[in-house]
């Protein structure tokens, strides 16, 4: 099989480390995708590829640090903002989902979707309309900052991994 060798996949690699980086961003903002774990997988794909040469596995280890980071903070800031607001796991539930049907209307959908879903959410888990507007702001609250970090972190490590490789 002389025909079949390692510099035949390169090309196929490298398309499929930049679709995983590409659907890594848009997972930022998808709440049913992990965002920046995908780009840390585009991203290790690349520097295998290398042999690690141009980006050091040290650097790969800092950058699965930043992906962890990114996964607890957008679980914690969707959390907090909902519990400070009063809301409950229905509300939470119906700010993901909220999210993700609001992606299909825009900016206007995804700025209004988590509000409107933990309100429908709330509403179903036998709270007053006050209580569930409340746990409406929180939940919104929560999703916009968990999504704002995700994006930052994800930033920051196509960054560093750019600075590593031509550094």
């Amino acid at each position: 099989m002389e025909w079949l060798s390692w510099e035949l996949l390169t090309i196929p690699g490298w398309v499929l480390a930049v679709l995983l980086i590409l659907i890594g961003l848009a997972g930022t903002v998808l709440p049913a995708l992990p965002g920046v774990p995908i780009i840390l997988l585009g991203l290790l794909l690349i520097t295998w590829m290398d042999g690690f040469t141009a980006v050091s596995g040290h650097t790969m280890i800092w950058l699965s640090i930043l992906a962890l980071l990114s996964v607890v903070i957008d679980f914690l800031a969707t959390a907090e903002g909902a519990r400070r607001f009063g809301a409950g796991r229905l509300a939470i539930l119906g700010a993901s989902l909220g999210l993700l049907v609001g992606l299909f209307f825009g900016l206007a959908g995804i700025l209004f979707g988590p509000f409107l879903g933990a309100v429908a959410g709330h509403l179903i888990g036998k709270a007053n309309l006050d209580d569930s507007m409340r746990a409406g702001v929180g939940a919104s609250i929560g999703v916009v900052i968990g999504t704002a970090s995700k994006l930052l972190i994800g930033a920051i490590m196509l960054v560093w991994f750019v600075l590593a490789w031509w550094l």
